[in-house]
């Protein structure tokens, strides 16, 4: 043999590095696509988040949006409806929770509108429907009624109605998500 093959390794370590590279290469083109395909689609990536216009909604009006395949509620309450659901006891409440710790700003309430017994959509939204004994909203399926802070009051369903993620990009603009 060549004393110069000997020094700096031989033909044959160099086939093995050779076919071991082009081996990981191989598994490493194999399993990418595997591993791309558990991220999530473009869809629904494009369901993450939703914005909504409220620049139209009127003061004791409230509108319907969808994020995640699920209705949203958005209600703009009027000095009125503050004023009652904030002096009323919510430590009493099967699910206790402030009004203040529910809204971002007092005029705007953004709820989940999933109801938590059954998963069934309240009514109240839409004029002329009703709203339960407590002026937020009503779950004919079961009776549950929930105030206008989408807490619990009355029936089966044991949590408050789901305040989604959002915040305010402006005034008129709503970010769910």
């Amino acid at each position: 043999m060549d004393s110069t093959l000997k020094k700096g390794g031989n033909r044959r370590d160099f086939l093995y590095l050779t076919a071991g590279a082009m081996g990981a290469v191989s598994v490493g083109s194999a399993v990418w696509p595997l591993v791309d395909s558990m991220n999530p689609a473009a869809d629904t990536l494009a369901l993450a988040s939703t914005e909504v216009d409220i620049s139209k909604v009127e003061v004791g009006q409230a509108i319907t949006a969808v994020w995640r395949g699920a209705p949203v509620f958005i209600r703009h309450r009027t000095p009125e409806e503050i004023a009652q659901v904030r002096g009323e006891d919510w430590q009493s409440l099967r699910d206790p929770q402030k009004d203040e710790d529910r809204v971002k700003k007092a005029e705007w309430l953004i709820i989940k509108g999933v109801c938590t017994h059954l998963g069934c959509i309240p009514l109240g939204t839409k004029p002329g429907q009703p709203r339960g004994d407590f002026g937020g909203w009503f779950c004919p399926c079961h009776g549950s009624h929930y105030d206008i802070s989408g807490r619990i009051r009355k029936g089966p369903a044991p949590k408050n109605l789901t305040v989604p993620t959002y915040e305010f990009v402006t005034d008129t603009l709503v970010r769910i998500g």
